[in-house]
């Protein structure tokens, strides 16, 4: 799982650092490659985590299941915090931890549920949150495209609330599929090589059958007209404007557009496609990860999580990456260097998990929620099964 959120936080630091197209005006490698994946791969895995630290194949209840729900709402509320500081670095990325802490706090009703019921609740909310996002967006506030600042919160809290769960970046309620089908198969046998490699070959083929499924669909005369009444729609035709929209939207379809905006599969628009086609990218990602560092010897093993332990800290080294693509904090040369950034980035890991240490955020933040779970708790009835690896909550990523 560290392997898959370091490759999430180099993902991620690619589209924010170089550029999504080429110089002949063709998408990036690292745009195609990473644009709407590696967030995606981010909330996927906070699913996975949320699922191991509340009982794995058997959900925690009771007084154990009560202080792992507290641990992570104390957790969301930190991780938000965190990310409305960093929107006041003026970094120019939209940051997402603000909407991680919402997506938490929404995932908490669904703690005592099955793998087999996740999963089907994943796969409905694909469907039926693009459709309620459709329909409620424009009735809500107009959403701005600066991140979530801490003005917000007082200023304009119903502003703040809107664009945190429906018409920012990255919407918390179309996004919590993500968060689902990572707890589904968080509450799996990951240990299990054929599951992982049945989760890898079928991530994959959800992937290309999105991608296939809305290229199809999008490639009918009557949904291309229907697309170009909308904006961003321009006078060169329905092909210019599908391969201009590969770049990416701001997190959701144009408000009030036409609903054939929901078969798009582009990066960032929160469609049924585009989250069915990420959550693929995201199993295949994982299953893949799982199995090849299954498959390493002991020093093999012990090599790679050093390389990758940037994914034990991404919580910590997302804020340094914010930080160093602020104005006037790095020279420009090295802020807008990608290498510069993969050299901090997996350096800093390396160092730290070397030490056997956490990254500062990671510890101050598992501090404060496990002090507040255990005090909130505290006199509750004991006796209740506990399981899990405690109620410290996931790793977050960017």
């Amino acid at each position: 799982m560290d392997v898959a959120r370091c490759l999430a936080l180099l993902g991620m630091a690619a589209t924010h650092v170089l550029k999504p197209r080429d110089a002949d005006g063709s998408l990036s490698v690292a745009q195609w490659l990473a644009g709407g994946r590696a967030s995606a791969l981010f909330a996927v895995l906070a699913g996975v985590s949320i699922a191991l630290v509340t009982g794995r194949g058997r959900p925690l209840s009771g007084k154990a299941r009560a202080k792992a729900t507290v641990a992570l709402a104390v957790r969301a509320v930190l991780v938000a915090g965190v990310g409305l500081l960093l929107a006041g670095l003026d970094s120019g990325i939209a940051v997402i931890l603000t909407y991680y802490g919402v997506l938490f706090v929404l995932a908490l009703p669904f703690l005592g549920l099955s793998a087999p019921l996740l999963g089907a609740l994943a796969a409905g909310w694909v469907v039926i949150a693009p459709v309620v996002s459709q329909l409620v967006r424009p009735h809500l506030p107009a959403r701005g495209f600066d991140s979530p600042s801490p003005e917000q919160v007082v200023d304009d809290p119903a502003g703040l609330l809107a664009e945190l769960t429906f018409t920012g970046y990255y919407p918390a309620v179309p996004w919590l599929a993500y968060v689902l089908a990572g707890m589904a198969i968080g509450r799996l046998d990951l240990s299990s090589r054929r599951l992982v490699a049945v989760l890898a070959v079928g991530g994959a083929a959800l992937a290309v059958l999105a991608t296939g499924a809305s290229r199809w669909s999008t490639a009918r005369p009557a949904v291309r007209e229907a697309l170009m009444t909308d904006p961003p729609a321009r006078d060169d035709g329905a092909g210019a404007l599908l391969d201009r929209i590969g770049e990416g939207l701001y997190g959701t379809t144009p408000a009030g557009g036409a609903w054939e905006w929901l078969l798009v599969v582009a990066p960032h628009s929160a469609t049924p496609f585009d989250l069915a086609h990420t959550i693929g990218a995201a199993f295949l990602v994982i299953g893949t990860a799982l199995v090849v560092v299954e498959s390493l010897g002991p020093l093999a093993r012990r090599s790679a999580a050093l390389f990758f332990g940037a994914g034990t800290m991404t919580l910590t080294l997302y804020a340094v990456h914010v930080a160093a693509r602020a104005p006037d904090v790095l020279p420009d040369d090295l802020r807008d260097s990608y290498l510069f950034h993969v050299l901090l980035l997996l350096g800093l890991g390396l160092v730290v998990s070397g030490l056997g240490r956490r990254g500062p955020l990671e510890g101050a933040v598992g501090a404060v929620s496990r002090l507040a779970a255990g005090r909130a708790v505290a006199r509750r009835p004991d006796g209740e099964r506990s399981g899990g690896e405690g109620p410290g909550g996931p790793r977050v990523g960017a």
